[in-house]
């Protein structure tokens, strides 16, 4: 009797417990709708969403609405119960929370109030990134998901069996860097690409990044010994740098705003954060910096290296007047166009108004926004919504060297897991980019390291190699190695193959 009465205790205390946790996903539930809806008109304004991209873009807000809040305690409630964490919902947020309420609603006894689930609802998500993907890089290899894109070197004008080579081993997108060449080279390289996809009998297509604004180094003096902790650095806006016996170290920089917007106490790095100092003094068209840190043994002051100002707001345009003359050979021989710089929403605008004045194409120019900056990371999402309201093909390339150096390399990490998380809830493709099998593209051997990052880059829908003597065989790793990891996951999901190591 005892024991049948502390059984129905426990039972009671059960069904309060799932009554109460219940309550709290279906609470959960329309405070997420009721906020989404906020958040969609602040994000979309007087511009209206296409009828095709409108679900992913109201997922994006309930998952946006859903991530504001900590439900690390409500994951374990769940888990313990054999229900889902929430933790792979990014493609399916109302979806994945009806289907936790009607499974609690079985374990209650009780019937659901919620219209009935089906597979195809649930994962629809998934099948609007699918078509995305394919919109913009074209199909995928019958071997793996992800598409592998190959910076082609300057040389791949003159050598149409290099560009077969790297197709053959398995390269979907060639990137053309406008930031080097001419229009001549690119249009050489391009039909080198469209030859080799007529031999392979796979589509192929051609990014061409344009360059933006160059925030670098120019002219430099001082350069006979290596900057140092403590060592001072002066930046100028313009004229002869001059090193003096307090500043021995000085450069001009190709962009005025450089020294002309940072403050005292603005960090300043160089060169891919190989050095970082601190803003010390400011005058009329220069800047002084004071070293903090740098690589052991230092680093050597050379023109043409990169700038990154995390906390200055430069307020240039991501178009400059080269890109403007590119894109007449961009709309001509590209599939995509690669945007550097972009950080607010009102920079799609600018660019879809340069395109505008080009003649309408068969197939519309995909747009590819490289976030390299924090005030692209916080904008991110009305980056997003403003692309889709153009209508126009959308990926986001996650531009780790420049992000590394803007965010700081010990975040770089976490973000690229955001960002992530992010464009799978607006079914947004991402490229994953920037130092992906380094050591193997250019020596040959790839480190421990790169291979498991390699192996993670397989979440993104598309991993970016950078040009070097061996990228052939880089290819060809990556090739094998995306494969094999289809098979173990999917985005964020593990998927369950069998074993075969033991």
């Amino acid at each position: 009797m005892m024991a049948m009465a502390q059984s129905n205790f426990v039972s009671s205390e059960n069904s309060i417990a799932l009554e109460a946790l219940h309550r709290q996903i279906n609470d959960l539930r329309a405070d997420i709708a009721a906020h989404a809806q906020d958040l969609l008109q602040g994000l979309c304004g007087s511009a209206v969403v296409p009828a095709q991209h409108r679900p992913a873009i109201e997922n994006l807000c309930h998952y946006l609405s859903l991530r504001h809040r900590d439900l690390r305690v409500l994951q374990r409630e769940l888990m313990w119960r054999g229900l889902s964490s929430l933790g792979r919902l990014e493609s399916r947020v109302l979806p994945t929370l009806d289907a936790v309420s009607a499974a609690l609603s079985g374990l209650q006894g009780v019937a659901s109030h919620l219209e009935e689930l089906s597979e195809s609802k649930f994962f629809a998500g998934e099948r609007s990134l699918r078509v995305a993907t394919e919109e913009l890089f074209g199909p995928a290899r019958s071997s793996r998901r992800g598409r592998i894109m190959v910076t082609m070197p300057s040389e791949a004008a003159d050598q149409p069996d290099f560009v077969l080579d790297l197709a053959k081993r398995g390269m979907d997108i060639a990137r053309i860097n406008c930031a080097h060449d001419d229009e001549k080279a690119w249009t050489m390289i391009s039909g080198h690409v469209r030859a080799a996809s007529e031999i392979i009998g796979h589509k192929l297509t051609v990014l061409m990044d344009i360059a933006g604004p160059k925030i670098r180094t120019e002219t430099v003096a001082g350069e006979k010994r290596k900057l140092q902790v403590g060592d001072r650095l002066r930046l100028v806006a313009q004229g002869k740098p001059r090193p003096t016996q307090e500043v021995e170290f000085a450069a001009t920089v190709s962009v005025a705003e450089i020294v002309t917007r940072v403050a005292v106490g603005h960090r300043v790095r160089y060169d891919d954060g190989k050095l970082e100092g601190v803003v010390e003094e400011t005058g009329p068209n220069e800047a002084v910096i004071r070293v903090t840190h740098t690589k052991t043994g230092g680093v050597k002051l050379k023109p043409e290296k990169g700038l990154n100002l995390p906390d200055t707001a430069l307020g240039l345009s991501p178009l400059t007047t080269k890109d403007y003359s590119d894109l007449a050979t961009v709309m001509t021989h590209a599939d995509m166009l690669g945007y550097s710089f972009v950080s607010h929403a009102d920079d799609i605008d600018l660019l879809e108004d340069a395109l505008a004045k080009f003649p309408a194409r068969l197939q519309p120019l995909g747009l590819i926004a490289k976030i390299e900056q924090p005030q692209a990371v916080t904008n991110l999402p009305e980056l997003i919504v403003r692309a889709r309201c153009r209508n126009r093909p959308f990926a986001v390339m996650i531009a780790r060297g420049d992000l590394a150096a803007e965010i700081g390399f010990e975040r770089v990490a976490e973000m690229q897991e955001e960002l992530l998380w992010l464009c799978e809830a607006a079914a947004v493709p991402t490229i994953w980019a920037t130092q992906v099998l380094e050591d193997l593209v250019k020596t040959g051997l790839p480190s421990r390291g790169e291979m498991t990052d390699a192996a993670m880059a397989a979440r993104a829908e598309c991993v970016m190699l950078n040009k070097g003597p061996a990228v052939g065989e880089a290819v060809s790793l990556l090739d094998s190695l995306l494969a094999r990891m289809d098979g173990h996951v999917f985005k964020k999901t593990p998927t369950l193959r069998a074993l075969k190591s033991w």
